[in-house]
C-alpha cells in the first residue's frame, strides 16, 4: 500500500481508507461479522483510515464495537467529525464520538461541512494541545465549497482538508488541490466513486488494455487510481460494507500510478 505524508507531522497515511456513510449506520450487530471482515480486510492490505462522523447515525457506535473485539484496535487511524451548532453542543458531541468509538484520543476531528467552524476550531485546538485529538481539519462535500475551504486553508493553520472530488467530478484540480499541497495541509478525497454513480456510467464498458500495465483490474481501482495518480491527494476514502469491494478498492493503492499524461488518457478514454 502506498502512503503519503501528513505535512504537518511527517506521518505516512495510505493513500486508500474507507468511509462509513451509509455503510456502518446499520440497527442492532446483525452485519458486525459481515463490517468485522470488512475492516479486517482494510487492516490486511496495510490500510489504517476510518473516516466517520455523528451525521452518520450508529456508525461511530459500530465501529467502536467491531474494533474493541479486533486483534489491533489501535492501529487504525480513527477520524470523525463535529457537525452541530454552538460551543457547548460541540464539546458534548466530539465527547460522544470519544466514548462511541472507545476512544481516549481521535486521530483526527474535522468541522463538517463548515458547520459553524469558527466556534469550533478553538475547542479544536485546545483539544489537539490536550491530546484528545492528534489531528483537525475541516471538510465539505460540493463544488461550490471549495473557494470557501481553501480561503479558511490560507487564513487558518489546520492539518487536514476532505472534499469531493472523483474523476468525473474534477473541481477540486482547478485550484483547491494545489492549494492544500502549497499550504502543506493532508487531503481526504471524499464520493470518490460518485456515491457509486460511476459504475453505471462505464455501463458494458471494458477496462483499456492498457489498465494492466497500472496493475488495475477493475473499474474502481481505475477511478481510484486516477485520484492517487494526484500527488496532492493524501487519501481517498470510498465507503463500502462489502469486503469484496473494499479488496477492489484497496488495489488502487498499490502498484504503479499514472503520471499527468496518463491520467489525462484515463479521462479521454471514458470520454468524460
Amino acid at each position: 500500500m502506498h502512503t503519503r505524508i501528513i505535512p504537518s507531522s511527517g506521518e505516512p497515511l495510505p493513500v486508500v481508507g474507507l468511509g462509513t456513510w451509509q455503510t456502518f449506520d446499520v440497527p442492532g450487530d446483525h452485519a458486525y461479522p459481515t463490517l468485522k471482515r470488512v475492516l479486517g480486510t482494510l487492516a490486511g492490505a496495510g490500510s489504517t483510515v476510518i473516516d466517520s462522523s455523528p451525521m452518520y447515525g450508529r456508525a461511530e457506535r459500530v465501529i467502536g464495537d467491531i474494533t474493541a473485539g479486533m486483534d489491533s484496535p489501535d492501529s487504525f487511524f480513527y477520524a470523525t467529525k463535529v457537525w452541530t451548532t454552538g460551543l457547548h453542543e460541540g464539546v458534548r458531541q466530539m465527547e460522544a464520538s470519544r466514548k462511541l468509538m472507545k476512544r481516549q484520543c481521535l486521530d483526527l476531528i474535522q468541522m463538517h461541512n463548515l458547520t459553524d467552524w469558527r466556534t469550533h476550531l478553538p475547542t479544536l485546538r485546545r483539544w489537539k494541545e490536550e491530546g484528545k485529538t492528534r489531528y483537525i481539519g475541516i471538510t465539505h462535500y460540493t463544488d461550490t465549497s471549495h473557494e470557501d475551504l481553501e480561503r479558511i486553508l490560507r487564513a487558518e493553520k489546520l492539518d487536514f482538508v476532505q472534499f469531493n472530488y472523483s474523476i468525473v467530478s474534477r473541481h477540486a484540480e482547478q485550484r483547491l488541490l494545489s492549494a492544500a499541497a502549497d499550504l502543506g495541509v493532508a487531503t481526504l478525497v471524499n464520493r470518490p466513486l460518485g456515491e457509486g454513480s460511476l459504475f453505471a456510467r462505464v455501463g458494458n464498458k471494458l477496462l483499456p488494455s492498457w489498465a494492466a500495465d497500472l496493475g488495475i483490474t477493475s473499474w474502481s481501482a481505475y477511478f481510484l487510481k486516477y485520484l492517487i495518480g494526484n500527488p496532492a491527494v493524501t487519501c481517498v476514502i470510498p465507503a463500502t460494507a462489502s469486503p469484496d469491494h473494499l479488496a477492489e478498492n484497496l488495489e488502487a493503492g498499490e502498484g504503479p500510478l499514472p503520471d499527468l499524461a496518463t491520467r489525462k488518457k484515463m479521462v479521454e478514454y471514458l470520454g468524460w
